[in-house]
C-alpha cells in the first residue's frame, strides 16, 4: 500500500510539474503592488468599513463587480455580476424591567438579546434554577441562574430550550465582570443586527445582569431568594424591523473542457463598518481575502486570454454578509445557486490573508490551512503537491484540529459549501489584536507575504481545475 501511495504521489508530482511553467507565467501576474493597489481603495475611509447594506458596502461592490467586467467575465446572474437579496435588519429600541414608574434599563443595568418577536410591554415570571434538583416547571419561564463568570452560558440556554423555557435570566455574582460585559458587548449588542428571514418565535431570550438587578426584581435580597422561587415582573423589549437589500458580486469564467463543472474561489468583502465613530476600515478582515480574489481572477483572465484558460469553469465570488452570520454564502448556497452545487468541485475561501501572527514571528512563509482533509483525502493531498512545487510555504494546521476551541473551520463561508458536501479550503493568517478593531488598517499589510498566499490558491485552483478527474468525495 505505501509503494502504491508513494507511486501516486509521484505520478501526481509529474503531472504538476507539467504544467509548471504555463502555470508560473500566470502565478507572477499576482504581484504586491496591485494587491496594494486594490486594497488602498477597497480598505480607504471612502469605503466606511464596508458594513452590509451600506453606502461602503455598495461601493466596494461596484469596484469589485467592475474589475470582473474589466477582465471580460461572464455576468452569470441574468447579464449581472450582482445576486441581490434581501436581509432583515432589527434595531433594538425600548428594554426596560419596569415596577411602578421605577426601570431598569436595557444596556445600562443589564444586556438583553433575542432573535424573537417582540410585542412591547408583558409580564414575564422568574424561576430561580435549582441545579441540584432539576426536577423543577421551566415551562415559559425565564430561569435564572447564577455564575461568577460568563463562562457556560451557552450550555445554560440549551438547556433552558430543552426545558421550554422562554429565556434565560443570567445573574453574575462578579461585579467587576458585569460592568466590563456592559462596556464590551452591550455597544455590539445594541447595533442593528440582520438576519436571512424574520423573528423566530421559538429563539430563548436572554438577559444579563447582576444579582443586584435580580433582588430588585424579586424585591428581597439575593441571598434570599431559594430555588423554585419564582417572581412575575413587567418586561418590555422592542425591535425596530426593516428590509436591507445587498449583494454578492460573481464573475464567472467558463471552461475550455469541462464548462458544467465549476471551481469556487470566494472571500467576503463586507466589514463591520462604523462603530463609536471610528471607521473599522478591515484591511485584514477581508480586505486581503478579496483583492486576493480579484488578482487570481485576473491571472486567470490572462490565461484564457492566450488560449490556456482552465478546463474547468471558475466562479469568482466576494460575498456580503459574512460579518453578519456567514448570511452571502448561505443564500448561494442554501438558496440561490447560481451553478448546481453537484457540479461545485470545490471552494477555495480566503479569509485574513494579509497579516502575520506571533506564533509565526521568525517565519512569514507561512498559511493556516482548515478543511482540506475534512471531505476530501485527494484535495488535502493535492493542496500539499501544489505548495511543495510552486511555493513551499509552512502549511500550519493548528486550526484544523476537530478540537481547537476556536471552530475556525465553522466561522467563515467555506463552511456552507462543506454543509452541502462541496471540498473546501480555507486559506488563514490566524488572529492579532487587531481583529474587528479600527486599527485594522493597510499600513500593517505584509503585501509579500500576501503575494506568495495569493499565488498559493492560484496555483491549487489551477490544478483543481485543469487535472484530469474532479475532485473525489471520500469522507
Amino acid at each position: 500500500m505505501r509503494k502504491f501511495t508513494y507511486a501516486l504521489g509521484l505520478l501526481v508530482a509529474i503531472g504538476l510539474f507539467a504544467q509548471d511553467k504555463t502555470a508560473m507565467k500566470f502565478a507572477k501576474t499576482i504581484t504586491a503592488n496591485d494587491l496594494k493597489e486594490h486594497l488602498s481603495v477597497l480598505a480607504s475611509d471612502e469605503y466606511e468599513g464596508r458594513e452590509t447594506g451600506k453606502k461602503g458596502q455598495k461601493m466596494a461592490a461596484k469596484y469589485i463587480a467592475d474589475h470582473f467586467k474589466s477582465l471580460g467575465f461572464e455576468a452569470p446572474v441574468d447579464g449581472s455580476h450582482f445576486q441581490k437579496f434581501n436581509l432583515t435588519e432589527a434595531t433594538i429600541g425600548n428594554v426596560y424591567f419596569r415596577k411602578g414608574e421605577e426601570k431598569k434599563i436595557g444596556f445600562e443595568n443589564f444586556v438583553y438579546y433575542s432573535s424573537a418577536e417582540t410585542s412591547g410591554e408583558e409580564y414575564i415570571q422568574l424561576i430561580m434554577a435549582d441545579e441540584e434538583n432539576e426536577d423543577l416547571d421551566y415551562e415559559g419561564k425565564y430561569i435564572v441562574y447564577v455564575a461568577e463568570q460568563l463562562g457556560g452560558l451557552q450550555e445554560k440556554a440549551q438547556k433552558a430550550e430543552e426545558a421550554g423555557a422562554a429565556g434565560v435570566f443570567f445573574a453574575l455574582e462578579n461585579e467587576d465582570e458585569f460592568q466590563s460585559m456592559i462596556t464590551r458587548y452591550g455597544p455590539y449588542l445594541k447595533r442593528p443586527s440582520l438576519k436571512m428571514e424574520g423573528r423566530d418565535n421559538s429563539a430563548t431570550k436572554l438577559v444579563i445582569a447582576n444579582k443586584e438587578l435580580a433582588g430588585w426584581l424579586y424585591e428581597k435580597a439575593f441571598e434570599e431568594i431559594e430555588a423554585g422561587e419564582t417572581a412575575t415582573v413587567i418586561f418590555n423589549a422592542d425591535y425596530l424591523d426593516k428590509p436591507v437589500e445587498t449583494e454578492n458580486v460573481l464573475g464567472f469564467l467558463k471552461g475550455s473542457e469541462k464548462p458544467e463543472e465549476v471551481l469556487v474561489i470566494t472571500a467576503h468583502y463586507d466589514h463591520v463598518g462604523i462603530i463609536n465613530e471610528e471607521i473599522h476600515n478591515g484591511a485584514d478582515d477581508d480586505g486581503s481575502g478579496t483583492v486576493s480574489v480579484l488578482e487570481i481572477a485576473e491571472a486567470f483572465a490572462q490565461a484564457s486570454k492566450k488560449k490556456k484558460g482552465p478546463k474547468r469553469s471558475i466562479l469568482f465570488m466576494t460575498v456580503t454578509g459574512e460579518e453578519k452570520g456567514l448570511l452571502g454564502s448561505q443564500y448561494y448556497t442554501d438558496t440561490d445557486p447560481i451553478f448546481p452545487l453537484e457540479n461545485t468541485v470545490a471552494n477555495l475561501n480566503i479569509d485574513m490573508v494579509g497579516r502575520i501572527d506571533d506564533a509565526h514571528a521568525d517565519n512569514s512563509d507561512y498559511i493556516y490551512v482548515i478543511g482540506s482533509d475534512k471531505l476530501s483525502t485527494e484535495l488535502h493531498e493535492l493542496s500539499e503537491e501544489v505548495n511543495s512545487t510552486y511555493t513551499n510555504l509552512e502549511l500550519d494546521y493548528t486550526y484544523n484540529d476537530e478540537n481547537d476551541p476556536n471552530r475556525f473551520y465553522y466561522r467563515s463561508d467555506h463552511y456552507n459549501f462543506a454543509k452541502n458536501n462541496v471540498p473546501i479550503i480555507f486559506y488563514f493568517n490566524g488572529t492579532h489584536p487587531d481583529y474587528h478593531k479600527p486599527t485594522d488598517t493597510i499600513e500593517k499589510i505584509a503585501f509579500d507575504t500576501m503575494e506568495k498566499r495569493a499565488r498559493l490558491v492560484f496555483y491549487t485552483a489551477w490544478e483543481i481545475a485543469n487535472r484530469e478527474e474532479r475532485i473525489e468525495v471520500d469522507k
